[in-house]
């Protein structure tokens, strides 16, 4: 008679699968080269675990010891910590446990806005409001305060910190995010449309939070010697790169020398280009000093595009490495986009262009040639937005809001907003980050015109298989056969044209363009 089932002779491999199907596989990230890069590892927030798929990873570990073993990866692959009393304990607890930590290899940091001392009354001026925000209870602010106050006078985060970038032997991606919660989104929506007096006595400021966080996370990471090599800043201010340029500019370098990905996106818009020129040496030494770069992306509002020169941030400098490179709300002339391309023609696979708006004189045509061209490694390119920054004006002048669904068409089949448990404050951040679903590549969405197709995110084949040996489809293809054919009028850019463009700069012939 035969022995019943028993789970407990599964093999390890049967038990991965088991759990694949119960959260994602861990191990499983885009490549870096690919388009869906610079928004999922990135940009996209740390959604909280289903509340199911958690407690069934949960249960499952409690099972046995050997099932225990097997599910650590699944929770603690990638970690997200709260700058709170609760949050730092837990992480403490965590990287207290070497056969925990030992498997986080992302890191993100959720900083919330911290209140200026002398200036966090809460209470009083509740009390002085409307009854539209009655709902709001002073005691929950007071021991927010309160409980920041304790942290930095204790330097509990800082001691915390530098444990668990000691711990976390695998780390791999640093991100720093900025933290609102539902009661925190209603006072700052309070104080902005409030003309009381009181008002004065409320001031909740994230310059001071992002410099703090970037400050200790930098000093822990190199206190630990850590391996990480890829940080993400979705929601830095510019102030604090002026502060952090005077505080701790021998670390940045140092850690600057260890990145092989940094995604930098500023979503102030105050004083935004005085403050970035200002910050120009800065730039130069963390550039600089990041010679083994594979992914960039420095970013700005897309309602408020700078009118700084490339070369002002990134200095002329050439890396050997660079696969993927970003940028989103510049006024630039096609010269400089062409330079900074044809600069790392030969390692550039994969180029974003979101909300570049060029200036007079210039042309896209002319900007997409040389692409075309010249960048003969380029998979993707990512056009979001494009347009002429005389047209981009004049939309704003007359209210108009800018983006794509403004001129017909979808962006993304899959459009996602912003996780629910986020809220994050600025007039620009929903339209920044809640349409990363434009470059998310996913196994089971192949939609053969779309941004998820193969065309925008297929690696090109070896150079060894048959079927890449140079031979012509210029008859083969629908789009222009050149770059008269682009229907650029100098004037606007619409949502189909940029869509067409983006396939037309891909879409080389392999015969004629083998030059």
């Amino acid at each position: 008679m035969s022995k019943p089932p028993n789970l407990q002779t599964l093999s390890n491999e049967l038990l991965k699968d088991i759990l694949d199907l119960l959260d994602a596989d861990p191990d499983r990230s885009v490549n870096i080269d690919r388009r869906a890069y610079l928004s999922v590892e990135s940009f996209r927030l740390p959604s909280p675990p289903v509340p199911s798929r958690a407690q069934d990873v949960g249960n499952f570990r409690l099972t046995c010891r050997r099932f225990a073993e097997a599910g650590v990866p699944y929770q603690f692959t990638k970690l997200a910590t709260r700058f709170s009393p609760h949050g730092l304990e837990r992480l403490d607890n965590i990287c207290s446990q070497s056969h925990l930590a030992k498997h986080t290899r992302k890191f993100s940091y959720l900083v919330p806005y911290f209140y200026v001392e002398g200036r966090e009354q809460v209470e009083q001026f509740l009390q002085s409001g409307t009854r539209r925000y009655s709902s709001l209870v002073p005691a929950i602010f007071r021991s927010k305060a309160e409980d920041q106050k304790r942290i930095l006078q204790q330097g509990e985060d800082a001691r915390v910190l530098r444990k668990a970038m000691a711990a976390f032997v695998s780390l791999q991606h640093v991100q720093i995010l900025r933290l609102q919660d539902e009661a925190d989104r209603m006072l700052l929506e309070a104080l902005q449309e409030s003309e009381l007096p009181q008002a004065s006595m409320i001031d909740l400021r994230w310059t001071p939070a992002c410099v703090h966080a970037t400050s200790t996370v930098a000093q822990a990471l190199l206190h630990a010697r850590s391996p990480f090599s890829r940080f993400s800043g979705p929601m830095m201010n510019s102030q604090s790169a002026l502060v952090i340029k005077d505080r701790i500019p021998q670390t940045v370098s140092l850690l600057a020398s260890r990145l092989t990905c940094l995604e930098l996106h500023f979503d102030d818009a105050e004083a935004l280009e005085e403050r970035m020129r200002a910050a120009s040496q800065l730039f130069l030494t963390v550039f600089a000093a990041a010679r083994n770069l594979q992914a960039l992306h420095v970013g700005f509002p897309s309602r408020s595009p700078v009118d700084l020169g490339l070369e002002e941030i990134f200095h002329s400098i050439h890396w050997d490495k660079l696969r993927a490179f970003g940028i989103q709300a510049w006024r630039l002339t096609g010269e400089e986009i062409i330079q900074l391309a044809r600069r790392h023609g030969k390692t550039l696979r994969g180029l974003r262009l979101r909300d570049v708006q060029l200036r007079e004189g210039s042309m896209w045509k002319d900007v997409l040639t040389a692409l075309r061209g010249e960048m003969e490694q380029l998979d993707w390119v990512s056009l979001r937005r494009i347009d002429y920054a005389t047209h981009f004006d004049e939309l704003w002048a007359d209210s108009m809001e800018v983006g794509d669904g403004s001129l017909g068409g979808s962006e993304s089949d899959d459009e996602a907003g912003f996780p629910p448990h986020f809220s994050v404050s600025g007039s620009d951040m929903n339209s920044d980050y809640d349409d990363t679903e434009e470059d998310y590549d996913s196994e089971n969405h192949s939609i053969a015109d779309t941004d998820q197709g193969p065309e925008a995110n297929e690696i090109a084949l070896s150079p060894n298989t048959t079927a890449s040996l140079p031979f012509c489809t210029c008859s083969r293809s629908s789009d222009p056969a050149g770059a008269d054919h682009l229907g650029d009028n100098g004037l606007f850019v619409t949502y189909q044209q940029r869509k067409m463009w983006e396939r037309w700069v891909i879409g080389r012939c392999p015969e004629h363009s083998a030059n």
